[in-house]
Order: structure tokens, then C-alpha cells, then sequence
């Protein structure tokens, strides 16, 4: 039985929004829908036209043998005004600050609608750097590096505290904290990173940036190159930093026990 436009309109969107980035073509949806190319072409012109008028992404076309159509979902400034804003005042209470310039954010970064919408932030702004891989390190960064590498469509690659057995063999590096200035390892599996690679790193919090620049190196011994880094947080009354070079969704400023947060980089 053949489906109704809006029918099909709304398989073909559900579809784009499952896997942004990934490239679905033209006899995929016909075979699918059960209708023609023809047809399936005026549905996309439908769903560009919708994405521009309510400013939340792209939708589009690649033409040629292995052509087809992809989404690039994004979300409008005030959109992402309007989130981290109220994220910013839910962090701001004074009994989330850690002795040692830290902040309690772990309950947003498990909160799945917050994650999935701070990821998609942070792929926005990186989405033409033809990213391969996405690299952050355990354990809360993870959450946020997940949803990222997701709306990027590239793999997630965990550097671990701990060489595991079960990584097989791994490439590790010593990096001394920018925070506290211990000497500490991180592990990453050999085969998590092809040679000749653009790496985005991504980090939960940034202090004094002792582990993003562990991170960088450690980039470099799979000979890969990094290409950007962002951070949900970053600690601006930590001035001495080990990298300059970055993205920060919020950047937090304290003054004994006051916490202030502000979106960066809208």
C-alpha cells in the first residue's frame, strides 16, 4: 500500500534526525516508502523548505554514484541562548561549588535531553572541520563526547586512567594535571585511531587544561592531527591554563562563594 505525503514526509524526517550526518540515498526511501524517486525528491523539497523556516538545520543533497540526502541539524542562537541559560542557573547555586575551584554538573551531563542538546551544540560548531573521530577521556566527559561524535556521525574514542586487558594493545602518556600538577598516565586502545586522522577533543571541564593537553599528545603518537577542542565548562578564575586554543559551552568565573556562568561563543 502506498503512503500519503505527509505520511512519507514524516518517515523520511524521522529517519534524517535518527542518524544526522549520515548520507541516505534517493532508492533507500523509494524501496522503503514504496514510491517513486520522483516523489521522494518533492518530499525533500518539503522538508528543506520546513528546516529553513523554523531555522533548525540543513537538509542536503549530494550529488553522484554514492550521492543521497543527509541532514545537518542545528539550533538557532536563541534556541541555544534560551538552554544554556537555564542550565547556567540551575549550576549557579553556591552548594554545587567544590573546594578547589570545581562545580558539581554531573546530573545535567546524565540527563539525557540535556547531553543530546549540549552535543549538538558543540557538533554545530564543528560540523565543517571534516571530522573523523571524537576523543574525550573517562569518566564524565564521556556522556557529552558520545552525543557529539553522534550528531557528527563519527566513532567516540575513550582514553582510559588504566591500561585494561581488555583493550588489547594500547598507546599511553604521561601528562602532568594543570590543576594540581601530579603526574598521572592515560591509555588508548592502538587500534582506536587510523593514521592521518582529524581528532575533535572533548572535555567536561577545564581548569588548568593538564588533561586536554595529555590528550593532544597523545593524539599525536597515533600521528593524527587535532583539529578543535571544546569543554562544557570552563573555570576562567583558573588564569594559567595549558591550552589556549578552544571552544567552552559556559565559561564560570568564582569569587569565594559565588558562582557565576555565562554561555560562550553564541
Amino acid at each position: 500500500m502506498s503512503m500519503k505525503r505527509n505520511m512519507r514526509v514524516g518517515a523520511i524526517l524521522k529517519t534524517l534526525m535518527d542518524y544526522p550526518g549520515e548520507i541516505f540515498t534517493l532508492n533507500y526511501f523509494s524501496e522503503r516508502l514504496k514510491a517513486a524517486k520522483s516523489s521522494i525528491s518533492e518530499d525533500i523539497v518539503i522538508l528543506k523548505s520546513l528546516f529553513r523556516e523554523l531555522n533548525i538545520g540543513s537538509i542536503e543533497t549530494i550529488t553522484g554514484a554514492s550521492g543521497g540526502v543527509m541532514v545537518k541539524p542545528y539550533k538557532s542562537d536563541e534556541d541555544k541562548r534560551r538552554l544554556l541559560e537555564k542550565i547556567s542557573e540551575m549550576l549557579m547555586g553556591k552548594e554545587r561549588l567544590i573546594p578547589g575551584g570545581f562545580l558539581y554538573y554531573a546530573d545535567i551531563l546524565y540527563q539525557a535531553h540535556y547531553v543530546k542538546d549540549l552535543g549538538e551544540i558543540i557538533a554545530q560548531r564543528f560540523v565543517d572541520e571534516r571530522i573523523d573521530y571524537v576523543m574525550t577521556i573517562e569518566t564524565k566527559g564521556i556522556t557529552l563526547g558520545l552525543m557529539t561524535a553522534n550528531y557528527l556521525n563519527v566513532p567516540l574514542v575513550v582514553a582510559r586512567k588504566d591500561n585494561r586487558i581488555s583493550e588489547g594493545a594500547t598507546i599511553s602518556i604521561n601528562y602532568v594535571s594543570g590543576s594540581t600538577g601530579n603526574l598521572s598516565t592515560m591509555y588508548c586502545a592502538k587500534r582506536s585511531i587510523k593514521r592521518g586522522k582529524r581528532v575533535l577533543i572533548v572535555d567536561d571541564f577545564l581548569r588548568g587544561g593538564g588533561t586536554v593537553r595529555g590528550m593532544m599528545d597523545l593524539v599525536s603518537e597515533f600521528e593524527s592531527e587535532v583539529v578543535g577542542v571544546a569543554v562544557f565548562i570552563d573555570n576562567r578564575s583558573q588564569k594559567r591554563k595549558m591550552v589556549q586554543d578552544y571552544y567552552a559551552v559556559l565559561a564560570m568565573d568564582v569569587a569565594g562563594d559565588q558562582i557565576h556562568l555565562e554561555p560562550q561563543g553564541l
